[in-house]
């Protein structure tokens, strides 16, 4: 081989040893640097206990993964362990599960509150819905009647979850009991309640439809195995009607209204009547027993003073009325001392006077004519 092949493949073999040594320190740099990023504890103090570090790892581990929950008041815990749920509920409380393996659901057991009403104004609560998670609007419910109008029908339900059924319940319905239950049975009975009504009638038999749908409600619910939502109240807020069929019952209120007054202007005036009627039989009563006690008053006089004429002529005896005649002479005689012209008419059969004349004023008169 010429001499400058040789050359030519000794300075390539020994470029290329060159290369590999470059190569190899360079790997082993890099696998230096490399080995304080990949060993956390590489800068930690020689000597440092073994249990620190296993402390360490513990609390960096429950910082982590937070193996545990708190469970508030109002509030029941749901333990589900590898997908199964825990039959017994969880009280408030502080829990502690196994992370991966355990979890906890907190379920909301005060009283809710579900409002079906086309009228979208704020309710007390709603800034604080993250806390109590109790409050929902529905719109009003659509309800065909007897002859097949369409009236809304407004509606507040209060209920809550059971506290001890809670797991089956959440286990059976599911997140979404609230419409499996309440929603999907207060909307079938108002249904069934109202359509036996024609929208004329619904204004007028409101108790008795609230009192219906209430009742149905609480069965129906009740009804259910466990007895998953206690129901406080189903309460009937409104019947919104057609506008035309609310106008046709405002006529007919009104016209009912006029009738009313009418009956109630009859009523008065029977009373005036009746009340004239008293008065006058009142003053001919008050008459008629003045009247009567003035006959009365006349007949009970005669009849005393006929009394005392029959006692007195009873008492009347000659001798008496001789006695008189002589005490009456006696006052002539003297009267004839003062006056001696008189003159005195006898009685026929009697000597007591009956006519007393004066003949002095008798005299005088005829002188005068003269």
């Amino acid at each position: 081989m010429p001499a400058d092949m040789n050359d030519y493949f000794k300075k390539k073999k020994s470029s290329g040893n060159n290369n590999n040594n470059n190569s190899n320190n360079n790997s082993n740099g890099g696998n230096q640097g490399g080995g304080n990023t990949q060993n956390p504890l590489g800068n930690l103090p020689k000597g440092l206990p073994s249990w620190v570090i296993i402390i360490g790892a513990i609390i960096l581990a429950i910082v982590i993964l937070k193996p545990y929950t708190i469970i508030n008041s109002g509030e029941v815990g749901i333990k589900v362990t590898t997908g199964k749920f825990q039959t017994e509920p969880l009280n408030p409380g502080f829990h502690i599960f196994i992370p991966v393996l355990q979890k906890i659901i907190p379920v909301n057991t005060r009283i809710r509150l579900i409002t079906y009403s086309n009228d979208m104004t704020s309710e007390l609560g709603d800034q604080y819905r993250g806390l109590e998670g109790g409050l929902k609007r529905n719109r009003a419910i659509p309800v065909l009647d007897k002859r097949g109008l369409t009236v809304n029908i407004d509606l507040a339900v209060q209920y809550s979850l059971k506290a001890a059924s809670a797991p089956a319940t959440i286990a059976t319905w599911g997140a979404s009991w609230e419409e499996k239950i309440i929603n999907s049975k207060v909307r079938e009975v108002v249904r069934d309640v109202v359509g036996q009504y024609t929208a004329e009638q619904l204004p007028e038999m409101r108790n008795d439809i609230a009192v219906a749908i209430q009742t149905k409600v609480t069965e129906k619910v009740d009804a259910l195995d466990n007895q998953p939502v206690i129901l406080s109240s189903v309460e009937l807020r409104n019947i919104v009607l057609p506008p035309k069929i609310k106008e046709k019952i405002e006529q007919v209120q009104a016209a009912k209204q006029d009738v009313t007054i009418a009956e109630q202007e009859k009523e008065k005036a029977k009373q005036h009547a009746q009340k004239a009627a008293e008065v006058a039989r009142g003053v001919a009563e008050k008459n008629r027993i003045e009247a009567q006690g003035e006959a009365d008053k006349i007949r009970i006089e005669a009849e005393e003073q006929a009394k005392a004429n029959t006692l007195i002529s009873h008492s009347l005896t000659p001798a008496l009325i001789e006695l008189e005649q002589i005490k009456t002479q006696a006052k002539f005689n003297e009267a004839l001392k003062v006056n001696k012209d008189a003159q005195i008419f006898l009685t026929p059969g009697g000597a007591v006077p009956n006519i007393w004349v004066d003949a002095k004023g008798k005299q005088q008169r005829m002188m005068g004519q003269q």
